[in-house]
């Protein structure tokens, strides 16, 4: 269809990718994305910001022809180096998918097949696009690996996505979309899950890229401090729709459109006063000489084969510490440090080993029964790194956030609906996503139901792995004020685990730093971050950006 005189349009010279009069709706006619257009030129970064649901991931699908077949595509263009690919074959996209323009999605959970080694995964890729023989396939793969700087290649590379970190997760899927260098790179929120220094790490590394390959890039995402680093021009998008664009520079320092002037006041830095704990608080939750190997994967000629190590490094060791209520304790680390493990284990989702000792509201986990634990669990709740294997797919968010309250009989059945509205009113949700599944919501949106589930309970503790890391800036600052609030009425506190130190900096009454699994420097917040003691953290806090 012909591209209508109100397309918003960005103008830029020789474009590499020109997208003209997108709009995305659904079965029923509501409009997801509206008139949509951009050009980009060689070697440039466009950024697309907006909150969850904008359509800003809709946009970076569509110029991969991956659009879900169940929404209404119409577009009067899309050129990818000068070759028209608006209504292109499946078999024309095959061809330029990964050579001519290539994406890294945002949740690498999914993206990356689970019954396929991380290694297999990226040789794939020279098998559909190229001639290079088995030995060749394997050395490139350590190459990328490498370039994207995991540790040990040769076990990430024997590894199932689900034996690796989020953190590590997403740097293989980074890898495998610059295996054949391709013209355009389109990047869904891809260093979310990524700590600060890895963040850094790679930043430079696509931009490196970048510089030495003229490719030019489409970053979707929604840390301004990422916008700054990283883009030419930026694009802010609301609703379905282009609000503001421009040189990023003008728009970071002289927004023009409400919106954006209120994304950026959202945005946190690092707090120089970050929260004091109360005195003579009592301990809620006690951990003395923590600790965890993780078993080694199947049988030793068979961990030879694939090239593990017979002897697996401890995830975590020899950990002691104390949350006193309404405290919140914050875990900071590279990927692979240990945290989620230490979440695991403090809710004994994972049995620590001999010797260790996790002591919550006065009872030793251990000698807990299993009615005895199902009880104890009522006050101690976990939110999930990543809300796509959390959540069960098959339940209706409303029944995926009442679960808990059935189990434990909170409340009579004819109660539950009204107290499921209220907590997806709390986490920025309508109440009708309530009959929704949770594959009909963005990344950050099921994050919100996560944290809904999580509240349900009104429990004395949770445990938050990275509650906030796929969520935009503005709900990111609605969460944590939610969080603040529920913890200064009812006295919950947090083991709140995140990559983000302006995070930490803004809810954290105490940190403990880890590296690979061993805490190397703990205490106030504020004492730590103002006079790190440790290189390492000292390396964090200098990554932040």
């Amino acid at each position: 269809m012909p591209a209508r005189a109100t397309s918003t349009s960005i103008p830029a010279s020789a474009p590499v990718l020109a997208l003209k009069g997108l709009t995305i709706r659904t079965a029923g006619g509501k409009t997801l994305v509206k008139d949509m257009s951009l050009t980009l030129a060689k070697g440039e970064t466009l950024a697309v910001v907006g909150e969850s649901g904008s359509g800003k991931t809709l946009t970076a699908l569509s110029l991969l022809g991956l659009v879900p077949p169940e929404l209404v595509t119409e577009v009067a263009s899309l050129t990818i180096g000068g070759e028209e690919m608006a209504g292109a074959t499946n078999r024309q996209w095959q061809r330029v998918r990964g050579t001519r323009v290539a994406m890294i999605f945002q949740e690498p959970a999914t993206a990356l097949n689970p019954v396929m080694t991380c290694g297999a995964q990226i040789e794939e890729t020279f098998r559909i696009h190229g001639n290079l023989g088995a030995r060749a396939r394997k050395a490139r793969v350590d190459e990328l690996l490498r370039q994207v700087h995991l540790p040990e290649p040769a076990r990430i590379a024997a590894s199932y996505p689900h034996e690796i970190s989020g953190g590590q997760r997403q740097r293989v899927m980074i890898a495998m979309a610059l295996a054949h260098a391709p013209d355009v790179l389109v990047a869904d929120e891809p260093t979310t899950a990524l700590d600060v220094t890895v963040q850094a790490e790679i930043l430079a590394l696509v931009k490196g890229l970048q510089k030495k390959l003229g490719m030019a890039m489409v970053w979707v995402t929604h840390d301004f401090g990422v916008v700054k680093e990283l883009a030419t021009r930026t694009v802010v998008m609301n609703g379905g729709a282009v609000v503001e664009h421009g040189p990023t520079a003008t728009v970071l320092a002289k927004p023009k459109a409400p919106y954006t002037k209120r994304l950026l006041a959202a945005t946190l830095a690092l707090n120089p006063t970050p929260p004091k704990l109360a005195k003579n608080a009592k301990p809620l939750l006690k951990v003395e000489n923590l600790s965890y190997t993780y078993p080694p994967t199947g049988s030793p000629w068979l961990g030879a084969l694939l090239g593990r190590k017979p002897e697996t490094p401890p995830a975590v060791h020899n950990l002691s510490c104390a949350v006193p209520a309404g405290s919140t304790l914050g875990v900071v680390g590279e990927s692979g440090s240990g945290k989620s493990t230490l979440a695991r284990l403090l809710t004994r989702l994972v049995p620590p080993q001999a010797g260790s000792r996790v002591v919550f509201m006065g009872t030793e986990m251990s000698t807990l029964s299993r009615a005895a634990l199902r009880v104890a669990r009522r006050d101690m709740q976990m939110v999930f790194q990543d809300p796509v294997t959390s959540l069960n797919p098959k339940l209706t968010v409303a029944d995926a956030i009442a679960e808990g309250i059935r189990a434990h009989r909170l409340l009579p059945e004819a109660a539950i609906p009204a107290r499921v509205a209220e907590l997806l009113g709390q986490v920025g949700l309508p109440a009708e996503a309530a009959t929704r599944l949770p594959h009909q919501f963005s990344g950050g949106q099921r994050q919100r139901i996560a944290i809904a589930r999580a509240l349900a309970l009104n429990p004395k503790l949770i445990v938050a792995d990275e509650p906030v890391s796929a969520l935009d800036v503005s709900i990111q600052a609605q969460i944590l004020a939610l969080f603040q609030s529920v913890q200064a009425t009812t006295g919950t506190a947090y083991v709140f685990i995140s990559h983000d130190l302006r995070v930490i900096s803004h809810v954290a009454h105490q940190v403990l730093v880890m590296h690979r699994g061993q805490v190397v420097e703990a205490g106030p917040t504020a004492e730590v971050f103002r006079n790190p003691q440790h290189p390492y953290t000292r390396q964090l806090l200098k990554a932040v950006v």
